[in-house]
């Protein structure tokens, strides 16, 4: 069983930054990838940023140049570095991770006041 814990969302103004964290703990001995999606309010879920299990990044055009994801040394931990942030990037950010099968954090709710 794999568990997924997200932190450090919360309101902040336009333009401004934060950073989401999300701790993945259990059987997790072979990470394939480590992920972040959002979902706003009315719309479909859709995928932010990955990094694989080699280091690669990848990032959705809406946020390149502004969003970067990494992890920590031990590779259990993903984060994403949120800066410029805009009211539209307004949605619950979750994390997701695979292994042999994809897991999903409970989200964190980021809002961005203009």
């Amino acid at each position: 069983q794999v568990q997924l814990v997200e932190s450090g969302g919360g309101l902040v103004q336009a333009g401004g930054s934060l950073r989401l964290s999300c701790a993945a703990s259990g059987s997790i001995l072979s990470i394939k990838s480590m992920g972040w999606y959002r979902q706003a309010p009315g719309k479909q879920r859709e995928w932010v940023a990955v990094i694989t299990s080699s280091g690669s990044t990848m990032y959705a055009d809406s946020v390149k140049g502004r969003f970067t994801i990494a992890r920590d040394n031990a590779k259990t931990t993903v984060y994403l570095q949120m800066n410029s942030l805009k009211p539209e990037d307004t949605a619950v950010y979750y994390c997701r991770v695979v292994i042999f099968q994809e897991y999903w954090g409970q989200g964190t709710q980021v809002t961005v006041s203009s």
